[in-house]
């Protein structure tokens, strides 16, 4: 599974950014899409994941800004970032499942400026 993720960038506090993530090669089987992030100095953590069933999970700093979704061919997850703040300054991971093992996508940026 091949992960390629776009959309990030600088934007204001209170600004919306919408990152995606396109999945490519053995997609089939793919059980989760999410996306982690990482900020300097921190551990990599769960922003917000979705199952193939639709079943969505998202870390209590982000709950009511964020919003994951996934087409319907599930190879594509979107985050749509609204309401963003410095704290949210990070590189974002796009992450899939499949099989009960986890692939990594390129990171990409997001600077949020107060």
């Amino acid at each position: 599974v091949q992960l390629q993720a776009s959309g990030g960038g600088l934007v204001q506090a209170g600004g919306s950014l919408r990152l995606s993530c396109a999945a490519s090669g053995s997609t089939r089987s793919i059980s989760v899409m999410g996306w982690y992030r990482q900020a300097p100095g921190k551990q990599r953590e769960l922003v917000a994941r979705i199952t193939s069933g639709g079943n969505t999970d998202y870390a209590d700093s982000v709950k009511g800004r964020f919003t994951i979704s996934r087409d319907n061919a599930k190879t594509t997850a979107s985050l749509q970032m609204n309401s963003l703040q410095p704290e949210d300054s990070a590189v974002y991971y796009c992450n899939a499942v499949r099989l009960n093992r986890g692939y990594w996508g390129q990171g990409t940026l997001v600077t949020v400026s107060s």
